[in-house]
């Protein structure tokens, strides 16, 4: 059994009791201990994490396709241990996912996550005005031990409105990730595009993902946009 903790904010460290896999971002492992001899190996992923073959190809092949793939790494766990986990000095968030929750997530927020989620990409239909592509990771929980690592450049925030049912809007270049036991909840992109954009002066925030109150979701952003997009203003 594995237990996820941070550690001052930047680390993953990870607990195994017993014999266990993790699935990590391939080079993120910084450190560890266990009794006796080294109990624990890694083994880069050529494919995927779906036990079986042709769905590992074609998950392969998904990620390619639609620029979600990243270096994953098995970690074969033999015994208790303690690993730690880090990529670059980034924020690390930790959410344990309850049987059946989603969470959609960029592919470079995420660190690590154990094997009772499942791992797959999926178009969203998210388009063109903004870094944030066209298709999102997504980690379903499947069992009572889903712990995922995400990644934050800066200390992330999270909006929720499943009590409030408010309407989360939020600049698509800044969200992590987001999360539902309502199924995948995709937002909508909402635009708010006029002749200013195109003689410069455009507001900077023309676009936005926007979740109204009828999808009860939480959205993680974090305090920095990714650079890149179609930019909508002539200077």
């Amino acid at each position: 059994m594995l237990t996820f903790e941070t550690v001052n904010e930047l680390t993953l460290k990870v607990t195994c009791t017993g014999n266990d896999v993790l699935f990590t971002k391939a080079g993120s492992f910084i450190a560890g201990e266990s009794p006796n001899a080294k109990n624990y190996k890694f083994e880069k992923l050529l494919l995927g994490p779906q036990n079986n073959i042709a769905q590992a190809a074609l998950g392969s092949l998904m990620r390619r396709v639609t620029k979600e793939n990243f270096p994953l790494m098995k970690v074969t766990m033999s015994g208790d241990s303690v690993t730690y986990y880090a990529d670059y000095e980034q924020h690390v968030v930790i959410y344990k996912l309850a049987p059946g929750e989603i969470i959609s997530i960029e592919s470079e927020n995420i660190l690590a996550f154990t094997s009772d989620c499942k791992y797959s990409v999926r178009f969203i239909g998210c388009g063109v005005l903004s870094q944030k592509g066209l298709a999102t990771s997504t980690l379903t929980g499947t069992g009572n031990n889903a712990y995922v690592a995400i990644l934050s450049n800066g200390n992330p925030i999270v909006l929720n409105n499943t009590e409030t049912r408010n309407t989360i809007s939020v600049d698509p270049d800044a969200v992590i990730c987001w999360m539902s036991q309502c199924g995948f909840c995709d937002p909508q992109i909402k635009t708010d595009i006029s002749w200013k954009n195109f003689i410069g002066q455009a507001s900077g925030e023309s676009y936005a993902f926007e979740w109204s109150p009828n999808q009860p979701v939480s959205v993680v952003v974090q305090p920095s946009e990714r650079r890149g997009g179609i930019q909508l203003d002539i200077d």
